[in-house]
């Protein structure tokens, strides 16, 4: 039906995980490589004002096929953005994609570890698999992720154009396309140009299953901590050793266990410890902090400090060092007053027969930062499961689904104008 799934086997190929906290943008030289690699796709399929920035942006424009000048100008230019990057958790290289045709149900053996051990998808840990028997599925061989976050949008947005260039008859207005780097690693769009790129609103294609849309999403900040010791031998260390690796767990002891990400949903916060890597000398403890309410966020992040500072005064001011950085905001309250860009997603999705699932999300997209420029830009669904891990799965009828409620919003923006 549409070229999606061929496009997204093709990018997942592409090596493209970001760096956390690199000097440069992109944080990874295979951003780069993918964005000449779309840049040309859209060449190809002849949009117009195509642009690959160094930093590895890409936007183009799909003119508005509308043939009355009048009702063209009433039309306005809807935007959609995909990230080009994969996350850090898992390496997306040597991504090996398989489609698994007509899920049986069941587990599905993905492959295996360098210990021989088998690698399985199983329902057993992740339920809401057995809801696609009898769909084609999209998976990993088990040793990387798949990279449907945020892939699956890449492919679903040049779908959608390539259906719209087959099929003229179909009335739209401007159509505005970016593909942008390094979100997962906070990076958020700075570098696009929105004035310029000219959407007067857009969308993400940056969700999970089908049905997803959100407009509302989490505050963010992250911290890394630094922990000096001082290394003794073990033998006659008593009252001389400060082992880092010792304090780093104190003093991730001193968050509540209740609010970490395992223990929490909805609109519940939490500090999560990404990672912890240390020796008896130093280490190093990462941090993100998340919460709905701008508030209780302010009030995680002067724990963090006061947690630090805490430690502080038991080890030595020299001994433990903060890094605490914003990463974006919750986008609810740039939303309020243009409600129809949401109302516009929601009625193409019922026009579909997709039941809208409407959730605060606990996380943030390119989106969000975008909507606090003055650019509102809600989140729908891409049709992916289990993002950032091996375990990462898309059915290929959800990525159809989303190209089609692409087509079913710019059908939507441009029939209020219908004489």
């Amino acid at each position: 039906m549409y070229s999606t799934l061929e496009r997204f086997l093709k990018y997942v190929t592409y090596d493209t995980q970001s760096v956390d906290r690199a000097e440069t943008v992109p944080s990874s030289p295979g951003q780069l490589v993918l964005a000449k690699v779309l840049g040309e796709e859209l060449r190809a399929l002849g949009l117009k004002d195509v642009e690959v920035t160094e930093h590895a942006y890409v936007t183009a424009t799909l003119p508005s096929n509308i043939a009355d000048p009048e009702k063209r100008k009433k039309v306005p230019a809807v935007g959609f953005v995909a990230h080009m990057d994969t996350a850090t958790e898992v390496t997306g290289k040597n991504v090996k994609p398989r489609v698994v045709k007509n899920y049986p149900g069941g587990d599905i053996v993905l492959g295996e570890d360098e210990n021989g051990e088998k690698i399985v998808l199983s329902p057993k840990d992740f339920p809401y698999l057995e809801n696609y028997k009898g769909q084609d599925i999209v998976v990993t061989d088990g040793t990387t992720l798949l990279g449907a976050d945020n892939k699956a949008g890449i492919a679903e947005i040049v779908g959608g154009v390539d259906w719209l260039l087959r099929h003229p008859e179909i009335e739209h207005g401007d159509v505005k396309i970016a593909f942008t780097p390094d979100e997962e690693v906070g990076h958020l769009a700075k570098l696009l140009d929105i004035e310029k790129w000219g959407a007067d609103f857009a969308y993400t294609l940056d969700g999970g299953a089908v049905g997803e849309i959100c407009w509302e999403n989490f505050n963010a900040a992250s911290a890394v901590v630094t922990i000096k010791g001082r290394a003794v031998h073990p033998g006659k260390a008593k009252g001389l050793m400060l082992n880092a690796v010792t304090m780093g767990q104190e003093l991730n002891a001193l968050f509540p266990p209740a609010e970490t990400p395992e223990s929490t949903e909805g609109y519940e916060g939490y500090y999560h410890c990404l990672s912890f890597q240390g020796t008896t000398e130093s280490a190093v403890l990462k941090f993100i902090i998340r919460d709905h309410d701008t508030r209780r966020f302010e009030a995680r992040k002067k724990f963090m400090e006061k947690a630090v500072r805490w430690m502080r005064d038991k080890y030595g001011e020299d001994r433990f060092f903060l890094d605490m950085r914003d990463q974006y905001r919750n986008m609810a309250d740039k939303v309020k007053g243009r409600e129809y860009v949401v109302e516009t997603a929601l009625a193409a999705m019922r026009e579909l027969g997709i039941e809208p699932d409407v959730i605060p999300m606990r996380g943030g997209t390119d989106g969000a930062a975008l909507s606090w420029r003055g650019l509102v830009t809600p989140n729908l669904f891409t049709g992916g499961h289990n993002y950032h891990g091996r375990f990462e799965f898309i059915p290929v009828p959800a990525m159809e689904k989303a190209t089609a409620m692409m087509l079913k919003i710019l059908a939507g923006v441009a029939d209020p104008c219908t004489p």
